[in-house]
């Protein structure tokens, strides 16, 4: 007797092996769209420059103008010639833009969660007039500085100080690990003063304000990271960002862009699992493809189930955000889970690839080495353990 095994056949009805759950169908007609118009220009015109672009330690700043163009920088937003989408539509094109590499999304994540939205959340009409729309339309770049050398997981050691002096601030300290820096036209800093933390805008060309790039990195090599650094930086009480004191405003922006991970993360499994599938379809060995083979069919079939259940996770968070109900907590779970996950697959691809696995022609260990810094900035992920941890006992273990 032929056993259930044996008697399955080809299924004109077969699913996404990229959606085994249709999570595709639980998406709005506008969510789809965002998703497609991004995968379409991740297709097009990302993946064709990004390897190169990636061996070369080079961001590709030719794409800034079409992100832009497609409303896809600040598209939460509501007003100020951004494209004021929901949250879910957020985070899919957070996954299409990691698809093609963690640095587009940074980049694009930066600029929408940690630059605009602080200037949104926070800011004064005046500067919320000034720079919005040109963020929106590419025509300015921004960076977030919070991370400081010494400082790392705890913000709250916080060096760089802030001091009024008559109408001016004079802002002194330096800031790490800085997303786009080098080439921001505006950077969002948050200083200690003696009324709490505050956040301020810094303009390029203020003087004795540097930004230079943080070379040899072996992660994020299509992104730009630089480091901040203050001496007597004068700034009008102008560009102080009115409408928070204290952590909480810093830690409310990392949040916004935690959330987006969540997403992006789930876009560099896919990638790598897309790679793999049609990879062991066609590589042969003792006589057979490697996809024949119930060892590696048990490695694809796990990776599946792990991209799955992280789609399903940013689905239901995306919906929660959406309705106002999303909490920190959750952000942590789904972002912890998100991105081990996804650095998990990355490099088992890597190894079932064998020799190919090290070649930048192939993308699991371009996703590998960028998933090394995801996995660590926004929190690391004994950070997001421990805020988990304190919602479940009530105590703070940090």
């Amino acid at each position: 007797m032929a056993t259930a095994a044996e008697n399955v056949t080809s299924d004109p009805r077969a699913l996404d092996p990229m959606d085994l759950y249709d999570v595709h169908s639980e998406l709005s007609e506008e969510e789809q769209l965002v998703k497609e118009t991004v995968a379409r220009f991740v297709d097009e015109k990302a993946l064709p420059i990004i390897p190169d672009a990636f061996e070369e330690g080079r961001f590709p700043a030719e794409l800034v103008s079409e992100i832009a163009e497609l409303g896809l920088l600040g598209s939460s937003i509501e007003g100020y010639d951004c494209a004021g989408l929901n949250s879910v539509c957020y985070g899919l094109i957070c996954q299409e833009l990691e698809r093609g590499d963690s640095g587009l999304r940074s980049f694009v994540s930066v600029q929408s969660s940690l630059v605009m939205y602080p200037i949104y959340a926070y800011g004064s009409e005046e500067q919320k007039q000034r720079w919005l729309p040109a963020l929106a339309k590419g025509e300015a770049i921004g960076c977030f500085g919070l991370t400081e050398p010494q400082g790392g997981s705890d913000p709250g050691n916080m060096q760089t100080r802030a001091k009024r002096d008559g109408d001016d601030w004079v802002l002194n300290g330096s800031k790490m690990w800085i997303t786009n820096g080098t080439i921001a036209d505006i950077a969002v800093v948050w200083a200690k003063t003696d009324e709490g933390v505050q956040g301020f805008l810094v303009e390029k060309g203020t003087k004795g304000f540097a930004a230079p790039e943080i070379e040899h990195k072996f992660s994020l090599r299509a992104s730009v990271t630089s480091s901040l650094f203050f001496d007597n930086v004068r700034i009008p009480d102008a560009n102080r960002l009115p409408g928070v004191r204290g952590l909480k405003g810093p830690l409310g922006c990392l949040t916004q862009a935690r959330y987006g991970i969540t997403w992006g993360a789930i876009g560099a499994a896919q990638a790598c699992l897309r790679e793999l599938i049609d990879y062991t379809g066609t590589r042969i060995l003792f006589n057979r493809p490697l996809s024949h083979t119930q060892t590696v069919q048990r490695r694809l079939a796990e990776m599946s189930r792990q991209i799955t259940m992280a789609q399903l996770l940013s689905l239901r968070l995306g919906r929660l955000k959406d309705s106002g109900r999303m909490s920190p907590t959750q952000v942590s779970l789904a972002k912890w889970n998100n991105v081990r996950m996804a650095l998990d697959i990355a490099r088992d691809s890597r190894d079932l690839l064998g020799g190919s696995g090290i070649s930048v022609e192939f993308c699991p260990i371009r996703h590998m080495l960028n998933l090394e810094s995801v996995i660590t900035y926004e929190g690391t992920e004994t950070v997001h353990e421990l805020v988990i941890g304190r919602e479940l006992t009530g105590v703070n273990a940090f």
